[in-house]
């Protein structure tokens, strides 16, 4: 298990982490979602210890991460910023990654760079961006390691790739309870793959929550209303988290249960009612709309 407990991070004047506490179960999938500079890289190189945090702790299994080799030797970090050797070949990074972690599987990783059509002996300087995601991936798997640290993953993969990392993923996770930790942009490639959520804005957690927990209870509602006695007792009755409209039909974004949401409704006799599940994508446009990040702000 890994758990952060009020965690924050100062560069100069920037609070990039703000007093984040979390837990991350194992053998499950947690995506780390959030707005731009809202901290993910950051909170994702301070768990696997290249930054010291200011305040708070970070644990892996019980142990402080920070300059201890045992913790981090459960880790193996996948960075959206990727260094390799300026001429080396995966021989190379296989012969550096298993003087860190003994239990390299060096036949796995042949078998997987075979299927992936990756060549042992080229320089990695010449792979495209694509290739040098598919070969950090295929030596994070092959590390061994408990927990599995990717930042922006699926960047740079082509869509039938992303698709056979994923199904990597969910080999290792029910073969060896691997714990993949994956801080995307791409909200549509989480959605597939990941069990929990974090959302980070402005350096702090909103919310931490099991996805499919989640989606049950926060729903759109797209209705018309041509009376506003009818606005006024939607707004009373529910627990509404964004509103829009464009004449009378009216969208709501609203917390509850599913059952209460629409037993609610079907006692408003409105001419047109209609109750939807939301996207990843969707919840995070509103999660973090209600905390001042509003579209409509940037563009207009």
């Amino acid at each position: 298990m890994i758990e952060f407990q009020k965690v924050s991070k100062r560069f100069d004047v920037v609070k990039a982490v703000d007093n984040v506490s979390a837990v991350i179960e194992e053998g499950h999938v947690f995506g780390l979602i959030g707005t731009n500079g809202a901290g993910k890289s950051t909170l994702m190189r301070l768990l696997c210890g290249i930054f010291r945090p200011d305040e708070g702790s970070i644990t892996v299994d019980g142990d402080e991460v920070y300059d201890n080799p045992i913790a981090k030797g459960k880790i193996f970090y996948i960075s959206d910023d990727q260094y390799f050797f300026k001429s080396g070949t995966p021989k190379d990074m296989i012969r550096l990654y298993q003087t860190y972690y003994p239990d390299f599987n060096v036949e796995k990783w042949a078998e997987l760079m075979k299927k992936f059509g990756l060549e042992y002996e080229r320089k990695i300087n010449t792979f495209s961006k694509g290739m040098k995601k598919q070969l950090s991936v295929i030596c994070g798997v092959c590390a061994n390691t408990k927990y599995l640290l990717c930042d922006e993953t699926f960047d740079g993969l082509d869509p039938v790739m992303r698709q056979a990392v994923k199904a990597l993923f969910v080999r290792e996770i029910e073969e060896r309870g691997l714990t993949p930790v994956i801080a995307s942009h791409n909200l549509r490639e989480l959605e597939d793959i990941c069990e929990y959520v974090g959302l980070l804005h402005k350096g702090g957690i909103l919310f931490e929550k099991d996805l499919d927990e989640m989606k049950l209870n926060i729903h759109k509602i797209q209705c018309i209303i041509k009376e506003k006695g009818q606005l006024s007792q939607i707004e009373e009755g529910l627990n509404i988290v964004t509103i829009g409209n464009r004449g009378a039909l009216y969208t709501f974004t609203v917390r509850g249960k599913r059952e209460e949401v629409e037993s609610f409704m079907e006692q408003q006799n409105l001419v047109f009612y209609e109750l939807l599940p939301l996207s990843l994508e969707e919840i995070f446009i509103s999660e973090t709309e209600v905390n001042g990040y509003d579209v409509k702000t940037l563009i207009l």
